[in-house]
């Protein structure tokens, strides 16, 4: 989709135009700029990954082993999914890193971190430890420590700066 392997421009910066041409990203931009909302704009990208598929004629081999391991690592850690998938640990490294961008284990710590914060958006009185064990970390240090990580913030403070944020809704 991106024209070249995930892994060749992931933590870089690429100009769309760069990937899918000029004229196609002058398109998204204009649609973007149309957007009354976060929730538009990303509906508008989703659809513009869609169509990038589709034109593609749907999603290699590659493609679609790197989305059912991705849809795996969700509950289950890069070797069990790997005998699960029937592939060595580093094959499935391998593969997912020229495929999504990131190693597993770095998808599974986005997936996990997305749990995280969907649940504390989603109830404001709910307490971190319940967040960190529902959202797989090992405990509430776990989870306060990968927020910094990710965002340089404790998981309240970034809270408060994503719900003052005019972005949002």
């Amino acid at each position: 989709m991106l024209g070249v392997p995930a892994a060749a421009i992931a933590g870089g910066t690429v100009a769309l135009g760069e990937l899918w041409g000029d004229a196609a990203a002058r398109r998204l931009l204009d649609r973007l700029s149309d957007a009354r909302s976060t929730a538009e704009a990303a509906a508008i990208l989703e659809n513009a990954i869609a169509e990038r598929l589709s034109l593609a004629n749907g999603r290699s081999a590659r493609s679609r082993f790197a989305l059912d391991a991705a849809e795996r690592l969700t509950s289950a850690n890069v070797n069990a999914v790997a005998v699960d998938v029937g592939v060595s640990a580093r094959h499935l490294r391998r593969v997912f890193r020229e495929t999504v961008g990131v190693s597993p284990k770095a998808f599974a710590k986005l997936v996990r971190f997305h749990r995280a914060l969907h649940a504390a958006l989603e109830d404001e009185h709910t307490h971190w430890a319940g967040i960190a064990a529902d959202a797989g970390y090992y405990d509430q240090a776990h989870l306060i420590a990968e927020f910094r990580a990710f965002t340089g913030m404790t998981p309240q403070g970034f809270l408060g700066e994503l719900r003052a944020a005019p972005l949002i809704g």
